[in-house]
């Protein structure tokens, strides 16, 4: 130490320094550490929740997260990875003019090369967790690759490499042991690289598969090609045999599965159709796999892998003709007779109903997939998804070859006590423009664990988004779809002994993080006699998230009474509930003025809703009945359950029922409030209430004080149902029915894009009624004009 007067700085110099460079190290920490839930949140509701992040509160976390990384990269690099030269006055001020003042050199050490890591990590979390969509223009919503994360992923590598040169090349500090040093800098460039290049890779890849999949005939392109290719065949069915086939012989459609952009198309007037002009042409594959090929495997595969074979596939060309419909193309009856003929046996089969549901499920999670996530494009070429799988494969390697350090430096830290530093830096006083003093030690500050947990976190975090990547991949439908396609167009027509191997393996792969599609439906009730108020539920209420009311798994029998009432629908004429109870003679009959209001649906909806909830107060569920009739129980928990689900969808999915959503909305509130207001200070329920008892005082109550006429109409209907049905099971066969009958009814709509988001939020029991009866041919009610639900709606 050298100097005139003094061996020490003055304290006040010291302190101010020592306060500048503290705030800025905390500012930083406090945004490694801010990242690093952000990161966790968006890594979360992109792996293991996707439809939360089309809520409208989520929504709002995850835009807001994605938003705020690339300021947070912003600042923390240019603070992070370069040397800090401080100047202290007397007074605290940042000048040099004074007579004494404090300098200091800071090295950012290793709290530069974990900065430069944690912003490379945060880079490939933020392509892995981001959408690239490639539709066609008429369907709306491409999404392309996030350009800006690989220009910040440049200027992030440029700064950190730029760093280690200079440490190495030009610091004088260490050119006396420069040449040692050069190695060690090599490795640390090459432990920045390594993300950089890997965050180039893989977008490389997604714009790539982007491009491809846009111009793709299989996929951007598919909706105009396919309607053209509907087209065909109808006209071809016409040429044929004029009229369409007859239910019992429909053969299998034609439809698409894979392998259309092997053919040579061309433009005509009315879009895209495939160039052939033989009439052969369908039979005449060269790559292309239809529905009536997958059905000719019949003898060649073991019965179970055979049956979810022809599911997958058919769920898949579905899926295509489903697009045609939000691109708003008029495909009225699904464009072939043919085609309608043979889905109405297949979907009719007694004791199918479960393979039907399962079936347009996975068709929906193929919308959802298309529209709402990144996996369909790899799928423009052949081996894009292997070259993903390899991207994949190598960035989970480096996080794991990375992370035993960081937790053993972790681990050693904690257990010896010791507090390893984050920056450190060199401090000289200087008195009269002369220096005087310099301090032998550096001072260090920071503290590293501010770099390791985030760094060791987001380790995690890549891992995670890159085995959910690799999953999707390996258990995803669309590889065994396009696999099994693939493998029928390599084999002979008689021998399918590898094809037998590989679809029992991949149909055997799942993964419920590939299940889009919830089999769940929401649960409401007018007549809330036990109301739940836990503060879980009053927040889920303040968050206005559509899983504020309880959700319940869909019965099997409700799909038994959907099926069954959709058979009497097959000449297309659904009905609000008055054909079943025209099927019950006389004691149906006494309840049509129930259906006869001449208001809106949601009115005949609420007012069965209240009679259907005060028939399950008369005759609650009783442990005993479990042995009674299978039938009887069946019918009970399937009209009770549409019941509170077709009052879920007045309140909260309003937009997809046939009255104006604002008005059903308004009415549910005011039912809902006049049914309250007239229980209101009376002891409805009581665990030694008997049922009748309960039943009495609430019709009393309700009859008495209620003042809203679709209140008084449900309670008329609820004691009609209880006082001139003496056998209960037949009301609950009747109410059964009659909700069956209801919410098919309800079920065609022209709303494509309320559809499309309740598709995105996990499905609706809704949608998939939807999307079952527009390929049944059925796309209105009766007296709607055929045409309206598959032209209108707007921009999807």
């Amino acid at each position: 130490m050298t100097g005139v007067n003094s061996t020490v700085c003055p304290y006040d110099l010291v302190s101010s320094l020592d306060k500048t460079i503290e705030e800025k190290m905390w500012r930083t920490n406090a945004l490694l550490v801010a990242s690093a839930i952000l990161a966790a949140l968006v890594v979360g509701m992109g792996v293991c929740g996707q439809r939360y992040r089309h809520h409208h509160f989520t929504r709002f976390i995850f835009l807001g997260a994605t938003t705020l990384f690339l300021p947070i990269i912003s600042t923390v690099i240019s603070e992070g990875t370069r040397f800090n030269d401080y100047i202290i006055n007397q007074n605290g001020v940042f000048a040099i003019l004074y007579t004494n003042w404090v300098t200091a050199k800071c090295d950012p050490n290793l709290h530069s090369i974990f900065v430069v890591i944690w912003a490379s990590l945060v880079q490939i979390i933020m392509i892995n967790t981001s959408t690239v969509v490639a539709v066609d223009d008429r369907e709306g919503g491409n999404t392309g690759p996030p350009i800006e994360i690989l220009v910040q992923g440049f200027w992030t590598s440029y700064l950190g490499i730029s760093y280690i040169i200079s440490l190495v090349m030009s610091d004088p500090r260490t050119s006396n042991i420069r040449a040692s040093n050069i190695r060690g800098a090599i490795i640390i460039i090459g432990l920045e690289f390594i993300p950089f290049v890997l965050t180039c890779a893989k977008m490389v890849s997604k714009y790539y598969a982007y491009e491809k999949a846009r111009k793709s005939f299989a996929l951007g392109r598919s909706p105009c090609l396919t309607y053209g290719y509907l087209q065909q065949l109808k006209l071809q069915e016409t040429n044929n045999h004029g009229e369409p086939s007859g239910a019992a012989g429909a053969p299998p459609p034609h439809l698409f599965v894979m392998g259309e952009e092997t053919k040579h198309v061309e433009k005509n007037p009315h879009g895209y159709v495939i160039k052939d002009d033989s009439v052969t042409m369908l039979q005449n594959n060269n790559g292309l796999v239809t529905i009536e090929r997958v059905w000719k495997l019949d003898t060649n595969l073991p019965i179970s892998a055979l049956n979810q074979l022809k599911d997958l596939c058919l769920s898949f060309a579905l899926f295509k003709l489903l697009r045609c419909q939000f691109a708003r193309y008029k495909v009225v009856n699904a464009g072939s007779n043919d085609t309608i003929s043979f889905l109405w046996n297949l979907f009719l089969k007694d004791g199918e109903h479960d393979m039907v549901f399962s079936m347009i499920s996975n068709e929906l999670s193929f919308v959802h997939d298309c529209y709402y996530s990144s996996l369909p494009i790899s799928y423009s070429i052949r081996w894009l998804p292997i070259v993903d799988i390899i991207i994949s494969l190598l960035s989970t390697t480096y996080c794991i070859v990375l992370t035993v350090p960081v937790a053993w430096m972790l681990i050693v830290d904690m257990r010896m006590g010791s507090r390893d530093y984050q920056i450190r830096c060199g401090v000289s006083c200087i008195t009269n423009r002369r220096e005087i003093s310099y301090l032998t030690k550096y001072k260090q500050y920071g503290n590293l664990h501010f770099d390791l947990v985030p760094t060791f976190l987001l380790f995690s975090l890549v891992m995670i988004t890159e085995m959910r990547d690799m999953a999707s991949y390996i258990c995803s439908n669309w590889t065994k779809v396009a696999l099994i396609c693939r493998l029928m167009n390599r084999s002979s027509s008689g021998n399918f002994l590898h094809i037998r191997k590989w679809s029992a393996l991949l149909l055997r792969c799942r993964c419920k993080l590939m299940k889009h599609q919830e089999e769940k439906m929401g649960q409401c009730s007018i007549l809330e006699l036990h109301p739940r108020s836990i503060p879980l539920a009053l927040l889920w209420r303040l968050l206005t998230l559509p899983d504020q009311k309880r959700k319940a798994k869909v019965p099997g029998a409700i799909k038994v009474c959907i099926i069954r009432a959709l058979r009497s629908c097959r000449n297309g004429h659904l009905s609000n509930g008055k054909t079943s109870l025209h099927r019950r003679s006389q004691v149906g009959e006494s309840f049509l003025w129930a259906c006869n209001n001449g208001k809106g649906t949601s009115d005949t909806i609420l007012t069965w809703h209240i009679a259907t909830s005060i028939l399950e107060v008369r005759h609650p569920h009783q442990h005993d009945q479990e042995q009674s009739s299978l039938s009887f129980t069946d019918d009970k928990v399937a009209a009770t359950h549409l019941s509170r689900y077709c009052a879920y969808l007045v309140t909260w999915c309003p937009e997809l029922l046939p009255d104006y959503d604002a008005w059903s909305k308004s009415l549910y509130k005011a039912v809902k409030k006049d049914a309250k207001q007239a229980l209101a200070g009376h002891s409805v329920a009581g665990s030694s209430t008997p049922p009748e008892a309960m039943y009495r005082k609430l019709t009393e109550l309700l009859s008495a004080n209620s003042k809203h006429e679709v209140v008084k109409n449900g309670v008329k209907l609820g004691k009609q149902l209880v006082e001139e049905i003496n056998d209960e099971e037949t009301a609950w066969k009747l109410l059964a029915d009659f909700w069956s009958e209801m919410i098919l009814y309800v079920a065609p709509s022209d709303n494509l894009k309320g559809h499309k988001e309740a598709i995105a939020r996990g499905g609706e029991l809704i949608t998939l009624l939807w999307a079952l009866l527009f390929h049944l041919g059925i796309v209105s009610r009766p007296g709607e004009d055929d045409g309206s639900a598959s032209t209108s709606a707007g921009v999807v």
